[in-house]
């Protein structure tokens, strides 16, 4: 799980870079915040997720449905907040940048270690 985290955290990286070579500024910034928006609540995600791996009796379905709840609101709540903090967003960039990161999680299942 912590690999797809890392694994996203590269490609905000990588994205970022691309969009203030292309954009400048505006871009890296708005590329930046949604990763952020994105890694943020999956990285607390996984956390709980170990954490109630590792106690017995804790029913792992019930939690991981609860999770993915909390980790989808908090997502669109820091995108929110992103939107209304940073008025100068570039909206290309932060569309991108989600959807790159979004998906860079995916990798992590692709190839087993």
């Amino acid at each position: 799980m912590l690999r797809a985290i890392f694994l996203q955290f590269g490609a905000a990286v990588i994205t970022a870079i691309g969009a203030g070579v292309i954009v400048g500024t505006r871009g890296l910034v708005s590329v930046g915040l949604a990763a952020f928006a994105c890694i943020l609540p999956n990285l607390f995600f996984a956390i709980r997720l170990l954490m109630v791996n590792n106690r017995s009796g804790a029913s792992y379905a019930a939690n991981f449905f609860i999770g993915e709840f909390l980790k989808i609101g908090a997502t669109i709540g820091l995108l929110a907040i992103a939107v209304k903090g940073y008025p100068e967003m570039h909206w290309p960039s932060l569309l991108i940048g989600f959807a790159i990161v979004l998906h860079a999680g995916f990798l992590a299942f692709w190839k087993k270690p």
